[in-house]
This record gives structure tokens, C-alpha cells and sequence, in this order.
């Protein structure tokens, strides 16, 4: 808790944040801490008011809109007159001419690799070090231990053999589609060799080279008798491991132990949905984390199966090129920090009338500060930037307000000026009203537009609450507005100039138990033109990138460029349920499951200050949650409280029962403490009351301040 502070100037820094600072952050920089906080002060105030006034635009905005729909209220939506009215307000903005985006000096795994990314929350160190060293996973332990490979000892402890033969055959039969040989197949080789800067692959006395010989590049070992060999497809990598002496390797008569994929090609730290970081104590975790991995010094020690490990950042990894030159491939995650939105301040640091500092302006400081590090060493990024996330934007108005933000940090960082790169979450309705708009307000900076469903469709309920009830959450991705959503932001990101340059992202896939069902389904992200798709975890991304080997998104993209692009009118439509005629069954069990996921997600968000976990749904499928899941969720309930489709009674009885399946479901959890011992002290269950029964007053229908609130409250009690 942020208690102690100490006046800097017209500041009230905590006493922890400012030691981090000083002692910490800004070590070996050329940046004293004088000239850091003299810096930041006069920053902080001169932006503060404007932060102010954006949020204020939004309030007002949505006051408006709700005005409208509630005048309007019984009249079918007619969509010219419903565009008419947003522009007379300023919501929706004239757009310009067709320009294309500037950004310079972009690392290759942005620019050039298409791939998998990662997202991980900043403030577990060991999480954030598996994620940064997923670049390169191994391919049979991902295979095993998932339900892609299926057998009877699938999740036992005890190794099958048959299991581990299934595996090796789905590689082989892989490679044979990606990497084929010209003659024969990957399944039954006999050896791997290098003879002429060819790879030479031996069969029953017969020797057979690649199709495409350009994709072996290089090895690591002999050339008569290597321990690794290297193949490059699509830009993305693998590494065939050849150990005869190992237990995998123990039936392959070429000693092939193990296929290493290139996986997590950029992996998003998060200080935003993803960590529950409400005060100055919370937020130094992150910071040093970030730190750590900027500098490059981020170590963890822990206990598994009775040892001591230790976990560090991978080094890069050698080979020898088919030349017999040295080759060195990134031995990690290309690594992006995501801040806060504009809404949210902390108590960390107090302005000079007493209020909290503007969080995501204190994030931007000191993320890039932390960045500095890097800018000197160029491990992480080779061309010398820093990679922003910049989630909850609203409108060209607010892009603009962060393209500000960030040149003011570079000012006073000493940091040439588009150094900060600027990455676009579109998952507010305005935002992608108007995505063409708000690339221009940061057309020098962005690096990668990205969408998010859960957020989106948040922001969709609250945004039109009033118009009416909105139809059942599981049909939201088939509605005309999602499809649109999805499309839009490909089309406007490639008209911009993108490809080649920046990224066109897709969101997460949520249920990281699944990755049989992920691999059926997720290749869509790609088809759809995404140089990036999120992930939950080091295995999902090795699968996943196995994907980026079937398809290339660059000549994706080319065809997607000439199409019709997605339509404004569609976009705009509203996902409400005309005349809903849903029996008291569907609408009970639409609530329940609902409200079994928010209060799965938020008893461990203010108990134990868990931001993002596996939260078993209603089902008992394993789901990852954060905030965004929270927002729909919270804002659909809401909602149909709001039109009559059910009532408080009934909504808190539904609780009630949920989170009766919630502590049942957590009763393992030594740490857990339940709800339905005292539904009127535990400050976890009343917290998702609040979030539904004061859902339609939140700011943008955001969970975060009632969130912050109560776990600070929850911090308070526990010290």
C-alpha cells in the first residue's frame, strides 16, 4: 500500500516508487534523477488537464448517444439518420484523404516475420521470462503434453510410448507438408548430413536432398555428423535436434531427439488487463520486472520436484551457416509493453492539488526509461525502439493525446523523436468508427493495430445501452457488427500501408487446455490477413506457429487488398435483440453462466490480487481471464437488467448459487477464502454485484474502478 511519500518538486512521490527511481531505473543511464522528475513534473501538470477533458469528451459523448436512443426509443434504428447524429456530435469524424503510415526503423519480427504473440503479465517474473524465452519451444513436448495427440495415457505422469510415436509420426508428417523431400518422406530417414552447403538426407543407402534446398540454412556440430540442423520456411524457423543418446531419440534410426520451433515471435508485457497492480507497491512489482528484461538481467529462483532451478533470459543461438560462416538466430521473444488507457490514476504519485498522477502518463515515463537499457545494449530490439501498447483509446482526439504523451517522454528521456513506437488496441466502438483517423494521429509511430472482441463488445452494450436489449453473448461473433469489426480493421491497416512495416493483429485464444480445437480453428486469424495472433502460453505458441508454416500471410494480404472493404453501416449495427422471446430457462442460464465467469475472475482479482488466470467455466472448462472478459460479461447482465429481460432479485439469487459452483470449484486453492460464507462481508462478491448493479454508471461500461477500489479496500484489511 502506497503510504509514505516524499515531496519532489510539486510532486508526492511514495518513498518506494521514488528509491526505485533514483537507485534503480535511471542507473547507468544519462539520465539523473533531477532532470527526470524536473521533467516529469512539468509534464505531468501540463497534460493532466487534458487527460481530464478527454475523459470528460467521453462521458459527455455517451450522455448524448444515450439521450438519443432513449428519444428514439420504439423507432427502428435507420442507419443514415443514426450516422448523421454521431457525426453531428463528434463521434464519428469526416475522414481524410488516403495517406500511408511512416513508421521507421521496425524490428523484422514486427515488420517482416509473421507469427505468433504472446501476452503475459508483467507482474509474475517467471511468467514473464518462460514468455520472453518462447521463442523457441520444443515441438514434441508441446505435442505430448496436449489434446492434439490423443492416447490412454494422455495426462498421466507416466511416459507412454505409443503416445511419444504418435508424436513423432505428426512432425514428420508436418515436415513432409512444409519441408518436403524430394524422393522420400521425413518418417522413416536413416541420417542427416552437410555436403556441399546441401543438407544430405540418407535412406536405405540412398541419399535425397530438400525440394526447395534454400530452406536448409545452416547447423550446429560436424558437417558429417551434426547435433542440429536448421530450416527456415516462411521466415520462421525450425531446429531438428539429432541426440542418439537421448530417451526420445531411443526408436529413430536418424537420432532425431527433438524438433525445436521457432514460437513466440513477440510477446506483449502487460501492466494493463492482465495484473491486478492498484498502488505504488503493485506497480513497482511490474516496473522491475520490465526493468529486468530491458537490461536483460531479470533471474528467478524456485523449487520443482524437490530442486532448486533457477530461470534467466536465453541467450541467442549459434550455428553455422550452409557458407560455414557464423549465423546467430534471437534466442527470445522480441519484447512490447502494454500501459493503461487514459481513464485510470494511481496512488502512487500525488499532482500539487492532491490528485493522483494520470496512470497511463506515469507508465510511459518509466516503461521507456526502464527502455534506455535496451536502447544502449539493442538485445531486444535490434533497430533501437520501444514498442508501446496503447489499449482503451477512444477516437483520433485520444491517438493524438498518446502521440503527445510520447513525445513529451522523449524530451525529456533525451530520446530521438518516433524512437517510442505506438501499438493501436481497436477496442473501443469510436476507435474503429474511425480506425483511418486514428492511424493518421500516430501514423509516425504505430507498429501494429490489434483487435480484441471482448473489450470491443463491451464497449458495443455500454455504448448502447439504451437502444435496447442486446441478443445473447454467444451469438455476438456471428452479428453483423463483429464481422465487420474484423474485417475493417484488416482493410483500413493494409490501405495504410502496413504490410511490410507494421502488424495487423488478431485477439487470444482463451481456452489454453484446447489445443486441439486451436489448431482447427485458429489458422482463421491468418486467412483473415493477421500477421500476429495472441496466445495464452509458450506451448499454444508453438502450435500456433505451425499455422504461419501452412500459410503466408504477406500473399494473403495482397488478395485482401483489392477487396470491397467492410462497410460503416454495418459496423454501426447495433447487436439488439428485436422482440426477444427467450423462455425463463435460456434467460437464467445465459445469466449464470455470466455471472459464474465474473465471479470466478474477480474473487481471485480481490483476494489474492490475481489479475489473469485458468477460471473454470460452468462447464469446467479451463478459461483464460482477464478485465476484458470481466466487461462483457458484467455489461450483458447489466444490460438486460436495465431493459426488463430480468430483475435484481433474480440476479442476485443467480449469484448467489454461482458463487456457491465458484468456491466449490476453488476449494483446493489453500489460499482461497469463500464467498458464500458471508455474502455480506466478503468484499469479492459484493465487488461483482456492484459491477453489474452499478454497471451502466462505469465509465465506458471499464470494470477497473471498481476493481481498484475494492482491492485496495481487500489490501487494506489484510495489513
Amino acid at each position: 500500500m502506497t503510504k509514505n511519500y516524499e515531496s519532489v518538486n510539486n510532486l508526492k512521490v511514495s518513498k518506494e516508487l521514488l528509491s526505485f527511481v533514483n537507485d534503480e531505473l535511471l542507473k547507468n543511464t544519462e539520465i539523473t534523477p533531477k532532470k527526470f522528475w524536473d521533467g516529469f513534473d512539468k509534464v505531468v501538470h501540463e497534460l493532466t488537464p487534458k487527460n481530464n477533458e478527454l475523459i470528460k469528451i467521453r462521458e459527455a459523448l455517451q450522455k448524448k448517444i444515450d439521450n438519443w436512443h432513449i428519444e428514439n426509443k420504439g423507432n427502428n434504428i435507420e442507419i443514415n439518420e443514426y450516422k448523421k447524429f454521431l457525426k453531428g456530435i463528434g463521434y464519428l469524424k469526416e475522414e481524410g484523404p488516403d495517406f500511408k503510415i511512416e513508421t521507421k526503423n521496425v524490428d523484422e519480427e514486427i515488420s517482416k516475420i509473421a507469427g505468433p504473440q504472446l501476452v503475459v503479465p508483467i507482474m509474475n517474473a517467471r511468467y514473464s521470462l518462460n514468455a520472453a524465452n518462447a521463442r523457441w519451444v520444443s515441438l514434441y513436448d508441446s505435442l505430448y503434453g496436449t489434446n492434439i495427440i490423443e492416447s490412454d495415457e494422455g495426462g498421466s505422469e507416466r511416459y507412454d510410448p505409443l503416445r511419444g510415436q504418435e508424436v513423432i509420426k505428426y512432425v514428420r508428417e508436418f515436415l513432409d507438408k512444409i519441408i518436403p523431400i524430394e524422393g522420400t518422406s521425413w518418417k522413416n530417414i536413416a541420417g542427416l548430413k552437410i555436403v556441399n552447403k546441401n543438407l544430405i538426407i540418407s535412406k536405405d543407402d540412398y541419399e535425397y536432398k530438400l525440394k526447395d534446398k534454400d530452406k536448409f540454412i545452416g547447423h550446429r556440430g560436424e558437417a558429417n555428423k551434426p547435433n542440429a540442423i536448421i530450416i527456415k520456411n516462411n521466415n520462421l524457423h525450425f531446429e531438428i535436434i539429432i541426440n542418439p543418446k537421448a530417451f526420445s531419440a531411443a526408436h529413430d534410426i536418424a537420432g532425431i531427439s527433438d524438433v525445436i520451433a521457432e514460437s513466440a515471435i513477440s510477446t506483449i508485457c502487460d501492466n494493463e488487463d492482465s495484473v491486478a497492480a492498484v498502488d505504488g507497491e503493485d506497480k513497482i512489482v511490474c516496473y522491475k520486472n520490465w526493468l529486468g528484461l530491458m537490461k536483460g538481467d531479470l533471474k528467478i529462483q524456485f523449487e520443482k520436484n524437490g530442486k532448486n532451478l533457477e530461470r534467466k533470459l536465453n541467450p541467442d543461438r549459434s550455428y553455422i551457416s550452409k557458407d560455414g560462416k557464423g549465423l546467430k538466430l534471437h534466442g527470445r521473444s522480441l519484447l512490447l509493453v502494454r500501459n493503461v488507457g487514459h481513464l485510470m490514476t494511481n496512488p502512487s504519485i500525488l499532482l500539487k492539488d492532491g490528485s493522483e498522477v494520470p496512470e497511463g502518463i506515469m507508465d510511459a515515463f518509466i516503461t521507456s526509461a526502464a527502455a534506455l537499457h535496451d536502447l544502449k545494449k539493442k538485445k531486444n530490439s535490434r533497430t533501437g525502439s520501444i514498442y508501446i501498447v496503447k489499449p482503451k483509446m477512444h477516437g483520433p482526439e485520444e491517438c493524438a493525446f498518446t502521440d503527445l504523451i510520447f513525445t513529451k517522454v522523449e524530451e525529456v528521456l533525451g530520446i530521438t523523436q518516433n524512437v517510442i513506437k505506438c501499438g493501436i488496441m481497436d477496442e473501443e466502438r469510436r476507435t474503429s468508427a474511425n480506425l483511418k483517423e486514428c492511424i493518421r494521429a500516430l501514423k509516425n509511430r504505430v507498429f501494429f493495430i490489434n483487435t480484441g472482441f471482448l473489450d470491443r463488445t463491451g464497449d458495443e452494450m455500454h455504448t448502447s445501452m439504451e437502444a435496447g436489449p442486446m441478443i445473447k453473448k454467444g451469438d455476438m461473433k456471428t452479428s453483423k457488427w463483429i464481422q465487420a469489426y474484423e474485417n475493417n480493421n484488416v482493410d483500413i491497416g493494409l490501405k495504410c500501408g502496413f504490410s511490410g512495416i507494421a502488424a495487423v493483429g488478431k485477439g487470444m485464444w482463451a481456452a489454453p487446455d484446447e489445443m486441439k480445437k486451436m489448431m482447427e480453428e485458429k489458422i482463421g486469424h491468418l486467412k483473415a490477413g493477421a500477421n500476429c495472433a495472441w496466445v495464452p502460453s509458450p506451448t499454444a505458441a508453438s502450435l500456433h506457429a505451425l499455422h504461419y508454416h501452412q500459410v503466408d500471410v504477406f500473399e494473403v494480404q495482397k488478395k485482401i487488398a483489392s477487396r470491397s472493404p467492410a462497410k460503416l453501416d454495418d459496423l454501426l449495427t447495433i447487436p439488439i435483440a428485436n422482440r426477444p422471446n427467450w423462455s425463463v430457462d435460456e434467460i437464467n442460464s445465459e445469466i449464470s453462466n455470466s455471472a459464474q465467469t465474473l465471479l470466478g475472475y474477480v474473487v481471485r482479482w480481490i483476494d489474492q490480487g490475481i489479475g489473469c488466470s485458468k477460471v473454470p467455466d460452468i462447464s469446467n472448462t479451463f478459461l483464460m481471464e482477464d478485465r476484458a472478459t470481466l466487461r462483457i460479461s458484467s455489461q450483458h447482465i447489466t444490460n438486460w437488467l436495465h431493459h426488463g429481460i430480468t430483475t435484481k432479485i433474480q440476479v442476485t439469487e443467480i449469484m448467489k448459487q454461482m458463487a456457491k459452483v465458484v468456491d466449490k470449484q476453488n476449494e483446493r486453492d489453500k489460499n482461497y477464502v469463500k464467498m458464500s460464507d458471508d455474502f455480506e462481508n466478503s468484499i469479492a462478491f459484493k465487488t461483482a454485484c456492484d459491477l453489474i448493479f452499478k454497471g451502466k454508471q462505469q465509465p465506458s461500461g471499464y470494470t477497473e474502478p471498481l476493481l481498484h477500489l475494492n482491492r485496495l479496500k481487500k489490501k487494506s484489511n489484510q495489513n
